[in-house]
């Protein structure tokens, strides 16, 4: 193909309406749990009742596989897909294999086959060409598809979502699955105080597709939350005892559950799902707090009963701890991980445990610099600024040599953090801190705060810090020493 055409294609390319054009995800790789979550979703989808929703996944599939690096992968996904779509008869089957040759396209175009790529670009140019933009056109099944995958995505992406399945109802207001996109969609929209929402739209959506089990399990939730738990316990049961059952279904129900304190059948549901989902570290996490609700539940109970129960409150601690760990190991950030559990385990302990354990390279920030992170976090200081500075400066994602671990604020090439950075001081006491050298941590404390107070009318700065050193600026103040080496905490026996 000749370059002029080369450059026709890149123009086209970003008219086309499909997961590349959507805005959806970072190039930098996606978690395998989401890769999982995908794949679970497809393999529970009956493809007899549902082939466009299982294309639709097969699709997503496709576009993570790309950013993954697995561009031969992907195209497999996309075969699966249009496959899938060919299965369907209705008139706008055509119509919805607009996304999966929109996806061939740009896969095509990264492999460098520009042949392929136009292939599939006049594909698309012979349905829409009846438009005013021969390339892409507008229609509640592409709405549909692009609200599922943003769906999927979850998190900032679930008002986007919302839009899409709103803009599909307004030309199909009782189609089922648009119906329940727009359910979902608003559920998970409901934590919002603005955005009040009642369990109308779940309920809609559960007439129009009775046997949707995840729109059963949310409308459960809803109804728990307005003290109406009995129904939305039935409901449950009647989303679980199919076998098997889908881990987003699994995840929910065990979620009812938890609310309702009931947490050995919590716990038993998310193990349930975590076998579907092996790499979802959230799950791990709500397993280490219903243990802990149990520590809690004993506890409460009385410090006779407590007293009875010690060996099994250090069973169940012990069972908390673990499947914290697992969390983190699944790249659950260890500030999250532990910040429900820490009232069993002092937090220092906490994290030699984190030290402790060989993590994979998960492209997650390693467990000390996390240690940090909590320590700020819990300190008297409000400076978020603490978090940007270890954000900005090189992390390694490698497990760090036993004996040689140094912490991240270091800088690779002078072995110091940066002289400009506005909380040194106060990082370089951290790791005092962590490595037992705690008259170094007070003296690098007390310059960090003769440094935030340098500006005080009473001159109280120069208190904590030389005068010399607060007139000579924020990048000359000498703003700590040569970085100190974070020792790794010994390992707990």
């Amino acid at each position: 193909m000749s370059e002029v055409n080369k450059n026709s294609l890149e123009k086209i390319l970003p008219q086309l309406k499909c997961h590349f054009t959507w805005n959806l995800l970072k190039k930098d790789g996606v978690s395998r749990d989401l890769e999982d979550r995908v794949c679970n979703q497809i393999e529970f989808v009956n493809a007899e009742v549902n082939a466009e929703f299982k294309a639709t996944m097969y699709n997503f599939l496709a576009y993570i596989k790309h950013l993954n690096g697995h561009n031969e992968a992907a195209l497999e996904c996309l075969q699966q897909a249009e496959e899938l779509v060919q299965r369907e008869h209705s008139d706008q089957a055509e119509i919805r294999r607009l996304v999966t040759w929109g996806n061939y396209a740009w896969v095509y175009y990264h492999l460098g086959r520009l042949t392929d790529a136009q292939i599939y670009v006049d594909k698309v140019k012979q349905v829409c060409g009846k438009f005013s933009n021969p390339y892409s056109t507008e229609c509640p099944e592409l709405d549909c598809e692009e609200g599922w995958t943003l769906l999927k995505c979850g998190g900032k992406h679930n008002e986007r979502a919302k839009v899409c399945f709103e803009k599909a109802l307004e030309e199909k207001p009782n189609n089922p699955e648009f119906s329940s996109g727009l359910a979902i969609a608003t559920y998970r929209l409901d934590n919002k105080p603005q955005k009040p929402f009642s369990a109308d739209d779940l309920k809609q959506a559960l007439e129009l597709n009775p046997d949707d089990q995840y729109v059963k399990v949310l409308l459960a939730l809803k109804l728990q939350k307005m003290n109406e738990e009995a129904e939305g316990e039935r409901l449950v049961l009647e989303a679980v005892e199919n076998t098997p059952c889908p881990a987003d279904v699994l995840r929910n129900a065990a979620t009812f559950y938890k609310n309702k304190g009931d947490l050995d059948k919590a716990i038993e549901l998310f193990l349930r799902a975590s076998k579907s989902i092996p790499n979802n570290g959230y799950l791990y996490h709500q397993i280490a707090c219903c243990y802990r609700a149990k520590v809690k539940q004993i506890q409460s109970a009385g410090e006779s009963e407590a007293g009875k129960n010690g060996e099994k409150i250090e069973e169940l601690k012990k069972h908390a701890i673990d499947y914290v760990i697992k969390a983190i190991e699944k790249g659950v950030d260890p500030l999250y991980a532990y910040s429900d559990v820490t009232d069993l385990l002092e937090r220092e302990d906490c994290f030699q445990t984190a030290f402790s354990k060989e993590l994979p390279n998960t492209g997650r920030l390693q467990p000390h610099q996390h240690y940090c992170d909590f320590e700020g976090h819990h300190g008297k200081s409000e400076d978020t600024s603490v978090q940007r500075d270890l954000e900005g400066v090189p992390t390694s994602t490698k497990p760090a040599e036993k004996g040689k671990m140094k912490c991240p604020p270091q800088n690779i090439a002078g072995n110091q953090l940066p002289q400009n950075a506005p909380n040194s001081w106060y990082l370089q006491g951290l790791i005092h801190k962590l490595n037992g050298e705690l008259l170094q941590a007070a003296e690098c404390y007390e310059k960090e705060l003769g440094y935030l107070l340098r500006n005080s009318p009473t001159g109280i700065g120069s208190f904590f810090l030389p005068s010399p050193e607060l007139e000579q600026g924020s990048e000359e103040a000498g703003r700590g020493p040569p970085s100190p080496v974070l020792r790794a905490p010994p390992t707990l026996s």
